[in-house]
């Protein structure tokens, strides 16, 4: 009665951890034991690993049967891990090559008829199997066009454990294996929402404008139907296309949450997430009961978050914002580990001015109704915030005017704004102005004339603005100098960064 290893991969959050299989049997009653910390679907991979082997025509000896999954100290979720405990159960009786079982990952389901069935998070797992130095990969073949996003490993898809024994009998005769991958599906294009669509709005049509050069964070309040919701969705189309690393770890999230779109490629355009404001902790910033699963800030990673109806949101689900967009990345504790979910996004609110909306003056709200209402976004969370809009209704004027600039016109101001925060900031941890940190922007080379500071100092010394707010008016007046083509912001564009961070109408911070 032998003993093999087998290479599996186990999921943390959006991060994969490799895993030996190890199996063996010795003598006593037939029984099979899993150890090392498996959840139920994991413990449950013997139950479904023997028939499918069984109707492989292969029979296991009977015995005691032990298989580790090591580290026995770190949680295994999923059904993931099945195909590598097949392969370390068949490799224990050579009827697998032992030695190139333990140097290939093997990922997926297994079914009792011995189909190997695709499971959620293969671009994480992958990646982690080609950081730890393999190169060798089976994956179902559903999921082969996911793994080979991964450079740097080899993948083999198959479909059945028939296959693995074919795959494994090639490669130990020295031949190549085969298994091409299957033909992508054809995609439609992504059609973005084009900003000459909506109607007016200068203002606030400016204001998204600099958010997207900038990476700022946005608030827009205004009554129904003045167009909160469209200036919203249009910001991804301004923002320029994600960078590789950046484009893996977005689709490293929608692969976890089996969210992949068609074609299996990279998710190379920012996202846009808006939960409903009913959504749970757990929905909005990440977490659960069992596997800690990505929540819509991980979605939105690198992208927009959209809360429309912001106030109606819980209280602690919008609290819960802070920490990530200050780290851009959520920490989620459990007894056992701590798991950690990019979380780097652009959070656009949206709100009414009263509970009844309050359109063209009509609103019926008691004073202290409407004086309540948008405190319930709080001052913390505000202050994180840079750029404050009132979005006004439309007007007839609006109607009669011309149709605004098209998405791809603006577009072209933010990217060029974009390569000069790009060539400013070559060399440090941040890319973009809303990232810069306020040490850098108030003393050095980036620090700015007094005279050209002195809204700013003035408003710090009445206590109308906090030291986050004066960094985050800092971060806005350098994009706004972006956008103008000049080298350092002057008075006018921190005075404009001020005037934008206290909006009339809405609540200042």
């Amino acid at each position: 009665m032998g003993f093999a290893q087998a290479r599996g991969v186990t999921l943390s959050g959006v991060e994969g951890r490799v895993v030996t299989v190890e199996a063996q049997c010795s003598s006593g009653l037939p029984v099979f034991v899993v150890s090392g910390l498996a959840d139920s679907a994991c413990r449950q991979a013997p139950d479904r690993v023997r028939p499918a082997i069984r109707n492989l025509g292969v029979t296991l000896p009977q015995g005691r049967w032990t298989v580790n999954l090591s580290p026995a100290g770190l949680p295994k979720v999923g059904s993931g891990l099945d195909l590598a405990v097949a392969a370390a159960l068949l490799a224990s009786e050579d009827h697998l090559d032992p030695d190139l079982v333990s140097r290939t990952v093997h990922i997926g389901e297994v079914g009792l008829e011995g189909e190997v069935r695709p499971v959620t998070g293969v671009l994480p797992m992958v990646a982690a199997a080609a950081q730890a130095g393999f190169e060798e990969v089976v994956v179902p073949v559903q999921a082969a066009r996911e793994a080979a996003l991964v450079t740097g490993v080899r993948v083999h898809p198959v479909r059945t454990l028939r296959d693995v024994q074919r795959t494994y009998e090639a490669r130990a005769a020295g031949l190549d294996p085969g298994g091409q991958l299957p033909e992508p599906a054809p995609v439609e294009p992504a059609r973005l929402p084009d900003l000459r669509d909506v109607v007016g709005q200068a203002v606030a049509r400016s204001a998204l404008e600099v958010a997207a050069a900038g990476g700022h964070n946005l608030l827009l309040v205004g009554p129904p139907g003045a167009g909160k919701t469209m200036l919203a969705e249009r910001l991804p189309g301004l923002l320029p296309s994600l960078a590789q690393d950046d484009a893996l770890a977005v689709t490293s999230v929608h692969s976890v949450l089996g969210l992949l779109p068609g074609g299996d490629a990279l998710v190379t355009t920012p996202q846009f997430v808006a939960p409903h404001h009913s959504a749970s902790m757990a929905a909005v910033i990440g977490g659960g009961s069992g596997a800690v699963r990505p929540g819509a800030v991980s979605r939105a990673h690198r992208g927009v978050l959209f809360l429309d109806e912001a106030p109606e949101f819980r209280r602690d689900v919008l609290d819960g914002l802070r920490q990530p967009l200050e780290s851009g990345e959520v920490v989620i504790a459990r007894a056992d580990r701590h798991v950690r979910l990019p979380a780097r996004f652009q959070l656009v609110l949206a709100a009414n001015p009263c509970p009844c909306g309050g359109g063209n003056g009509r609103c019926i709200c008691p004073p202290a109704r409407r004086a309540g209402y948008l405190s319930r976004l709080s001052g913390p969370l505000l202050d994180r915030v840079d750029i404050k809009v009132a979005v006004q209704p439309v007007a007839r004027a609006d109607l009669a005017g011309g149709p605004g600039e098209h998405t791809e016109v603006v577009a072209a101001r933010v990217r060029r704004a974009r390569e000069r925060q790009a060539r400013r900031w070559r060399g440090q941890p941040w890319g973009v102005n809303a990232q810069a940190p306020g040490s850098a922007l108030r003393q050095g080379p980036w620090q700015l004339a007094a005279a050209d500071r002195r809204p700013l100092d003035d408003a710090l010394d009445r206590g109308t603005l906090t030291l986050r707010g004066l960094d985050r008016c800092l971060r806005v007046a350098w994009t706004l100098a972006d956008l103008e083509g000049v080298e350092r912001p002057r008075y006018p564009h921190v005075r404009h960064a001020l005037h934008m961070r206290e909006a009339e109408g809405v609540k200042a911070a």
